[in-house]
């Protein structure tokens, strides 16, 4: 084979990939906000609240970073998830004119429900393939997120 056939297979894997993955990304969006319709929450409010789950307590500067938001429009979404107790504003005990967001009980709740609901579907997705090629989906979804942090 010719380096030039090499490279457009390569190309066209590449393609490939990133047609899959943004077809994957797309459900994974979808049924993921069809299991919200069962909670009083939006999607961007689900996100942010995994944020927190994940890091913990952040500014909203650190939060809007995260969600690729704007500072004022974050604010926004904190004041609604605020309303609904599902975080709270608490001052920065190192830095009292620093406020971060803390997740409260009700908003843990909820992100443990629907992640266990998440990989309830994703287990349902995944009976048709033997345990090595579950590990090597794993293993290789693991390694391409390393390369792209």
């Amino acid at each position: 084979m010719k380096a030039e056939e090499t490279q457009k297979i390569s190309v066209e894997m590449v393609a490939n990939i990133e047609k899959d993955l943004r077809y994957i990304s797309g459900i994974i969006k979808q049924k993921g906000r069809e299991m919200l319709t069962n909670y009083k929450i939006t999607p961007p409010q689900f996100v942010a609240l995994q944020w927190l789950f994940e890091d913990g307590d952040m500014t909203i500067g650190e939060l809007s970073n995260k969600m690729f938001l704007a500072c004022s429009t974050t604010t926004d979404l904190v004041d609604r998830m605020e309303k609904s107790n599902l975080v709270m504003r608490v001052k920065d005990p190192n830095d009292r004119r620093v406020v971060r967001i803390h997740l409260q009980e009700e908003g843990e709740r909820i992100i443990n429900e629907v992640i266990i609901k998440r990989q309830a579907y994703l287990e349902e997705v995944l009976t048709n393939f033997s345990a090595d090629e579950i590990q090597l989906l794993q293993t290789n979804l693991m390694k391409l997120h390393q390369e792209m942090k």
